[in-house]
């Protein structure tokens, strides 16, 4: 299998790096990435905090809004540095390699790999909807659960499978994302053919659609903290980015898999939340038991079958989940150590499978421990105004090197420029605002995380040069 992956033609003499990813598997990186749990709970929080079906929705409008429109920019970026990397080269070329590597201490210590450990979390939960052996009070040892203990096994056998070259990860994300797609289309056909409700649509879809809301601050406000969960939901589109190096015509295939993926992703979020509001009343949706409201709907039109089918689902989506993540993640380690910014053993490239080895281990092994510690939640909630906040600055960027790097090749310019990405800076800009003022406990600590790579970057470049020295 990976006799291809091992041609001499196809290795990059400056990384040690291959181009086996074609635009199917860039794209299917993007759709893998972004599709997790989360568009099969999150509508329960949202609900509660908008009380209102068409504030619901706009939740999700506006969330795939943004997330397109960053794409759109990201585009840009993307096929005039198309090295490994992605977001981190970007932030470094616009702002300096201090803003680098904010974005990849970030990045590692929190956003991709408790990311992970959640999401291989979540494909241990499920999995105990058919093994009731594996759940969180069921110890192994004091400290670990079987629960904790078949995530981390996930966690190794991916990272494994990822050793064995780029290309044999990528067969295994587009056979996940496939099934995760057909597994939302699913839901989505046989929600809008059978799980109809008249007593829903007459609650959700009649005068109570908007629920008394009108154009004021309270909705502006309610809308953009409840975004919370909508946009985490559609996150991690960008790791794309981070295998730049690694794909076929990346001028191309990196823009135009960035903007297929977030519009097919972001038009089956919208579709499985209106099959919510078609199948149960706004009040079901906000107490659904565990917020599985999948679940929910797929018990009410097939019962505990249904039920049974939709853990399946969850399964297979975290699964790709954590195979897209653990793929793309390491590329971000790798490129910081070979700017002397991270572990110089993640920079090797391993000779005959030809991937950064030593990153991706060393990512499996802090997402393991930040599964054992059961604290990766918190850290989400934590940095969620991090990560959009790293957005916006990489967005930036392409006004920065618009301006300072004028003769810079862009074999593709952001759509819409300069109104949209100007917009997106807005509208996030905005709900930064207003996560600040009314979710002070999950903006600050997420901040500090950021900040305390401050002095931990300085420390790293007075190492590195003293290493060069001697």
């Amino acid at each position: 299998m990976n006799k291809a992956a091992a041609d001499p033609v196809d290795v990059s003499p400056q990384t040690g790096l291959v181009k086996r990813l074609g635009l199917f598997d860039s794209t299917t990186i993007v759709m893998g990435s972004m599709i997790g749990s989360g568009v099969f709970i999150v509508a329960a929080d949202i609900g509660r905090q908008v009380q209102s079906p068409g504030l619901l929705m706009m939740t999700w409008v506006v969330t795939a809004l943004l997330t397109i429109v960053a794409a759109l920019a990201y585009g840009e970026l993307a096929a005039a540095m198309p090295q490994a990397g992605g977001q981190y080269v970007y932030l470094r070329e616009a702002f300096g390699p201090l803003y680098g590597f904010l974005y990849g201490w970030t990045l590692f210590l929190v956003i991709q790999t408790g990311t992970i450990a959640a999401v291989a979390v979540a494909f241990a939960k499920f999995t105990g909807v058919f093994l009731p052996g594996i759940s969180a009070e069921n110890k192994i040892l004091p400290f670990l659960s079987t629960q904790q203990a078949l995530a981390i096994g996930i966690l190794v056998f991916l990272t494994w499978v990822n050793t064995r070259g780029v290309r044999t990860g990528s067969i295994v994300q587009n056979v996940f994302t496939v099934a995760k797609t057909a597994a939302l289309l699913g839901l989505i056909g046989f929600g809008f053919a059978f799980g109809r409700n008249e007593a829903a649509i007459t609650r959700n879809f009649g005068d109570n659609f908007w629920a008394g809301a009108g154009l004021n601050f309270d909705v502006i406000r309610l809308t953009g903290v409840a975004m919370v969960g909508a946009l985490f939901s559609s996150d991690a589109w960008n790791n794309v980015t981070f295998t730049a190096g690694e794909i076929r015509n990346p001028k191309r295939n990196l823009p135009l898999s960035l903007v297929l993926g977030v519009l097919a992703v972001s038009a089956l979020y919208l579709a499985c939340n209106m099959v919510y509001l078609y199948a149960l009343p706004l009040e079901s949706i906000q107490n659904a038991p565990q917020d599985r409201v999948a679940t929910a709907v797929a018990t009410q039109m097939f019962g505990t079958f249904g039920s049974s089918v939709l853990a399946i689902a969850i399964m297979i989506s975290t699964f790709g989940c954590v195979n897209g993540m653990v793929l793309a993640g390491a590329r971000v380690y790798y490129a910081m150590a070979k700017d002397g910014l991270f572990f110089k053993p993640a920079a090797v490239v391993d000779s005959k499978h030809h991937v950064p080895v030593v990153s991706l281990w060393l990512q499996c092994l802090w997402a393991a421990a930040l599964t054992m510690t059961g604290r990766y939640g918190d850290l989400l909630d934590y940095v969620i105004f991090a990560v959009l906040l790293f957005y916006i600055l990489t967005i930036v960027g392409v006004f920065v090197l618009r301006r300072t790097r004028p003769d810079m090749e862009r074999p593709y310019k952001a759509f819409g420029y300069p109104v949209l990405p100007a917009l997106y800076i807005g509208v996030a800009g905005l709900i930064e605002i207003l996560l600040l003022l009314y979710k002070p406990n999950y903006t600050w600590p997420g901040l500090i995380i950021v900040l305390l790579g401050i002095p931990v970057y300085f420390l790293w470049r007075t190492r590195d040069r003293s290493t060069q020295t001697r």
